[in-house]
């Protein structure tokens, strides 16, 4: 089963680290997700540039608002995606719960779904065979 888990960070926290420190804590986190890499668990994933460069898009009377900044105003920002595949919840959790990004600020883990994934992937099949 598929799980999204959602790396949060505190930027300023984050900002406060030595070069070295940053480097080190970056290591960590790829030494354990090449673990999770070789136990076939990473699905994939992407670091998310700082919340500062983050555009929020919401209606507002009809018309499409676009705001600078995330949507919420929040210590901790989201910082990353890591797509993880484990047998059930608990598995995803405990894979995670040993994640170095934990020290960072928390994860949310959410279940993919599945149902409208299938659909995507349906969509995404048929833009892909149109341009063979």
């Amino acid at each position: 089963m598929k799980y999204v888990c959602l790396g949060y960070i505190e930027e300023a926290a984050l900002g406060s680290l030595s070069e070295a420190e940053t480097q080190r804590m970056l290591e960590e986190c790829f030494q354990y997700d090449d673990e999770l890499r070789r136990g076939g668990h990473v699905v994939g994933g992407e670091a998310l540039d700082s919340s500062r460069n983050a555009i929020t898009l919401r209606m507002k009377n009809g018309q499409v608002d676009v705001m600078e900044g995330p949507y919420a105003e929040t210590k901790e920002v989201l910082g990353g995606i890591l797509l993880l595949e484990a047998r059930d919840l608990n598995h995803a959790i405990a894979l995670m719960s040993k994640h170095p990004g934990v020290k960072m600020g928390p994860f949310e883990i959410r279940p993919a779904d599945e149902e409208i994934n299938k659909l995507i992937a349906e969509r995404d099949a048929v833009f892909s065979n149109k341009d063979n």
